[in-house]
């Protein structure tokens, strides 16, 4: 059962390609009443679906207080999956409006758009902006859940092992361990932090697989039933910093940064009620549609 306090669930960007699992796995579990937060009324394909699944739509302007507020009563938890992939724009812009008004809204626990893995160092935008936002969250007064889940193992592609031309790309050393975890894993992993104490204004980490890139590399190989080209690039940072060329993207500096300081020890998934799928299943799949 749910917290009883926890009756009303709206999800933001829950038509993205972390919202929308996430959103099913709370219309599969049947506790909640599940919203989407959309910007405007539209014609978006994933959002009809998660209609006949059960889900109601609010719209609102993220850009007028009062609108979003009214958007947000009766809400009990806020889920964020809001993220900018295009301008990558700051974590904390995009999530500041939501916070200042669910806190007007009563909400009663915010759940940030976390969801990656842990690091030793403070060192990339995205990740200043991910504790900037905490420390103004935990100042609210709201409840909170920060949620990390490692890399999503559907986005291995981008993370480097490209499976059409059967080419990895290391930015660091093939040794190094990286914790993943599959997309609608997540979405059930989320669903269950609203059911346990311990997820109360706390850090969650949770695991689908914890390997090394070798390894990722050996079940991709073992998948697609070749021997892949393997390259390694170990100073995209410091290029990125410093502008030398070839200038790596700003993607290219972020996956080094998870590269060498993924810090993701111990986890928490013993206090969930599911085994995460295994990688290899997520593999196959992503072999078979390239």
């Amino acid at each position: 059962m749910s917290d009883s306090s926890f009756r009303t669930v709206t999800i933001v960007g829950a038509t993205g390609s972390v919202g929308y699992p996430i959103t099913e796995a709370f219309l599969n579990d049947g506790s909640y009443i599940v919203k989407i937060l959309r910007r405007k009324p539209d014609e978006n394909e994933k959002a009809k679906i998660l209609v006949s699944k059960g889900a109601e739509i609010v719209y609102a302007n993220y850009d007028q207080k009062d609108d979003l507020v009214k958007a947000l009563k009766g809400t009990d938890v806020i889920v964020s999956t809001i993220f900018d992939r295009v301008n990558f724009t700051s974590l904390y812009d995009l999530q500041a409006p939501l916070l200042a008004a669910a806190k007007e809204a009563s909400v009663k626990r915010f759940i940030p758009s976390e969801f990656a893995s842990g690091y030793k160092t403070v060192d990339h935008v995205m990740y200043e902006d991910k504790i900037k936002f905490r420390e103004e969250l935990e100042r609210s007064g709201l409840e909170y859940t920060y949620i990390h889940t490692g890399l999503f193992q559907e986005f291995l592609g981008s993370f480097g092992f490209n499976v059409k031309n059967k080419k990895a790309k290391f930015y660091g050393d093939g040794n190094t361990r990286i914790p993943t975890t599959s997309l609608p894993d997540v979405g059930k992993y989320t669903v269950e932090t609203l059911k346990i104490p311990e997820a109360r204004n706390a850090h969650i980490r949770v695991t689908g697989s914890n390997l090394t890139l070798n390894e990722y590399l050996q079940k991709f190989e073992k998948a697609s039933g070749s021997k892949w080209e393997v390259t390694e690039d170990r100073d995209v940072r410091y290029r990125f910093k410093n502008k030398i060329e070839p200038i790596p993207s700003f993607m290219d500096d972020y996956i080094a940064y998870e590269t060498e300081n993924s810090n993701f020890l111990d986890n928490d998934n013993d206090k969930f009620s599911f085994i995460p799928e295994p990688v290899t299943k997520v593999i196959e799949t992503l072999v078979s549609q390239a």
